[in-house]
């Protein structure tokens, strides 16, 4: 009998234990989340972001970059209109770059440690780390909390975060405020530990150079080929192909205004750019006349950008810039052998590709500038979001700083004012204050009795100023600005 009682009692221990193999609790989770952060030393993040914080739903294309121990690169790309800020922090500050419009706002900042982030990861464990009320639930593959959203300022109030069984790796992410309306989401469609990053990934000339570069490959709409540097294609092939890429800068700044303006232009660039250089064969002879055909090319992008001038519309006028781009790398001699970054190759249908990229930086620079100063007249863009007793006072142009601007009062249980200016290329505005989250871009928050909240957004500069609205109003108000069109 006691053999019997000795047995079952055993049978029931293993039983016990074998259940509790590969089932893990709320706390094992919390613990190895823990350690995982703790030992973290780089990750990269791919996925996509959803703002249902104004009239319609924003979404935007989220990338995200970590090395240890606070370099950070997050760029965030509106689906919407196709624009590209990245949030850069190195040793030298924490930098909004807008590379499309060769743009850039640095300010001193302990961000994002003083402020969580939906899609960084050391702020979705961190918030699981911080709420011993944590509701934990397993659904298939996925483990999924539902904590308090520790975000500034009290504006959102819970979240559900789903995390890989396996990994830990973030999959989905929900926010939702104080009426249990979810505001944010995120899909993660790629999470990687460990990744390697160059040396000067996080450096802010490389991001505004690299970005730049990115915008040479045309838009599908157009229907232009990206440039082809291939040692394999012929001459005229190389160049024609460089020309396309070079008026595909063109179309790239003009498509915010006129689509159909660049893409004709594009059009234009691509069959001036395959009539610039009549086909020959390789060998010696050819680099006797690359110099030539590097010309040759640069003058039929500009040609296609002026295409997109003839077209017609402010999308033709930006085009315009890229044409002056490419002219002047036509007039300066840019060797067809020679890129950025790359170093000076023998000539050959790849040099005239690359020398034609070259030159397409050169048109992409033209067009920031020419389209910073078609935009001077920019209309005035109202915030979506008013609060409550509170209405539009006064709406006036100022002079502000070497430019222009449009400043907008509101008066009533509030008031503030919004100042709206366009600056100019490069400039650099050094500010010591808080990194503030608005979800498509971060602003930073100055003083104390009258606070300011400057932030930047498709070209245009934000100061938001008040002594009685509260942070969170502030916010709103800021976040109300995204989609809206000037008028």
């Amino acid at each position: 009998m006691k053999r019997l009682t000795w047995l079952l009692l055993v049978v029931m221990v293993v039983g016990t234990v074998l259940a509790g193999c590969g089932k893990k609790s709320a706390d094992d989770v919390v613990n190895a989340l823990d350690g995982v952060v703790g030992k973290m030393e780089s990750y990269s993040a791919v996925g996509r972001m959803t703002l249902q914080t104004g009239q319609e739903p924003q979404e935007y294309g989220v990338e995200v970059w970590y090395q240890k121990p606070h370099y950070y690169r997050i760029a965030l790309t509106s689906e919407q209109k196709d624009i590209t800020q990245i949030v850069l922090r190195n040793d030298d500050g924490v930098f909004v770059l807008t590379p499309h419009l060769n743009k850039m706002f640095r300010f001193q900042s302990d961000w994002p440690e003083n402020s969580g982030q939906v899609y960084l990861y050391q702020s979705l464990v961190q918030s699981i780390l911080l709420d011993s009320e944590r509701q934990f639930t397993v659904d298939q593959d996925k483990y999924v909390f539902d904590v308090a959203a520790n975000y500034q300022h009290g504006m959102l109030a819970r979240q559900k975060i789903w995390l890989d069984r396996k990994t830990y790796a973030p999959s989905h992410v929900e926010v939702s405020d104080d009426q249990a309306q979810v505001v944010v989401k995120v899909d993660f469609t790629d999470f990687q530990f460990g990744r390697k990053f160059d040396q000067d990934s996080f450096d802010m000339e490389r991001n505004m150079t690299s970005s730049r570069l990115q915008m040479l490959p045309a838009m599908a709409a157009a229907g232009v080929e990206p440039v082809q540097a291939e040692a394999g294609n012929a001459a005229a092939g190389g160049t024609g192909a460089g020309a396309a890429g070079t008026a595909a800068a063109g179309a790239q700044a003009a498509n915010s205004q006129t689509a159909a303006s660049a893409a004709g232009g594009a059009s234009a660039g691509t069959q001036a750019g395959g009539k610039a250089t009549a086909p020959s064969a390789g060998g010696s002879s050819q680099s006797a006349v690359n110099g030539q055909a590097g010309k040759d090319t640069a003058a039929g992008a500009a040609a296609g950008a002026m295409g997109g001038l003839q077209t017609g519309g402010s999308g033709g006028i930006q085009g315009t810039g890229a044409a002056a781009g490419a002219q002047n790398a036509a007039s300066s001699g840019v060797a067809p052998g020679q890129s950025i970054g790359v170093g000076t190759n023998p000539p050959s249908a790849a040099g005239i590709g690359a020398g034609a990229a070259a030159g397409a930086v050169s048109g992409s620079k033209a067009a920031a500038a020419g389209a910073s100063a078609a935009q001077q007249g920019f209309g005035v863009i109202d915030p979506a979001y008013i609060p409550s007793g509170v209405k539009q006072a006064q709406i006036s142009d100022i002079k502000f700083g070497e430019g222009s601007g449009v400043l907008l009062r509101y008066s009533g249980k509030y008031n503030y004012s919004l100042l709206e200016s366009r600056p100019k290329d490069r400039m650099v505005m050094s500010q010591y204050g808080e990194g503030v989250d608005l979800g498509y871009t971060v602003g930073v928050l100055t003083g104390e009795e009258q606070k300011t909240l400057v932030w930047t957004f498709d070209g245009v500069e934000y100061r938001l100023s008040s002594s009685d609205l509260p942070i969170r109003e502030m916010i709103k108000v800021a976040q109300s600005v995204q989609g809206q069109v000037g008028k």
